[in-house]
């Protein structure tokens, strides 16, 4: 492959990537090849930092919608991306790819507690880290998260990896004349309201000039290909 065009870089995994056909859960072997992926560009000297969430376990929306406590909701699942998130890092580990799992929630029998410091540690370290646990605080999605965790690894890009190729003006797989963007602002995905990550993660990627890269998570490889400037993606940038 050619020199990959960023150095240090966070990787946002949705759970129900996961989940693969399944409709509920883990599909190991779904793990196994995005963790391929991930090897991949590690392999290439590439710094990855994940943030995996967890809508294939727990929804803490969910609980709301049915009259109960938010933020009990949220804490169950912070849980769900913890379980997410020791899946991926078993799979990359079977690659022989150093991982450490950071979460936002302390629970030190199961992984270390996250702090930037530690965070840096380890990527200057050369492992791969995994971060679970969202931001730690109800009312803020795993989105919200990869874009704080983002600017506190120093990441030059976010990779959002979706069930599509990359933006579009609304949902290809139900409207067939949607229109695909390569190239976007934060600006641009604010004001038409895209759908691609949440208000406060675009707001905090945009305050930190952090490019927002998306594309098909379900491609193999194509983290890779994007990672040496060729593959299919829409890049968001501050102009």
């Amino acid at each position: 492959m050619d020199k990959p065009v960023y150095k240090r870089v966070l990787l946002k995994v949705s759970g129900e990537a996961l989940m693969g056909d399944q409709g509920f859960g883990i599909d190991v072997n779904v793990a196994d090849r995005i963790a391929s992926d991930i090897a991949e560009v590690r392999a290439l000297g590439v710094e990855v930092g994940i943030v995996v969430g967890g809508g294939n376990i727990f929804r803490g929306v969910a609980v709301a919608s049915k009259g109960g406590e938010r933020v009990t909701g949220d804490h169950m699942g912070m849980l769900g991306t913890v379980i997410n998130a020791l899946a991926l890092a078993t799979s990359l580990r079977k690659m022989q790819v150093e991982t450490v799992v950071l979460s936002a929630i302390a629970m030190p029998e199961i992984c270390e507690s996250f702090s930037q410091r530690a965070t840096r540690g380890h990527l200057d370290a050369g492992r791969v880290v995994i971060f679970a646990g969202g931001t730690g605080n109800p009312f803020f999605t795993t989105d919200s998260a990869a874009a704080l965790r983002a600017a506190e690894m120093g990441a030059e890009a976010i990779f959002k990896g979706t069930q599509v190729d990359g933006i579009y003006s609304a949902d290809p797989k139900k409207h067939l004349d949607a229109e695909r963007y390569d190239h976007l602002t934060h600006q641009e995905v604010l004001a038409r309201g895209l759908q691609v990550m949440d208000v406060a993660a675009v707001a905090v990627a945009r305050e930190n000039s952090i490019p927002i890269i998306v594309f098909s998570i379900h491609d193999r490889g194509g983290f890779g290909q994007i990672m040496s400037g060729g593959g299919r993606k829409t890049i968001v940038t501050e102009s």
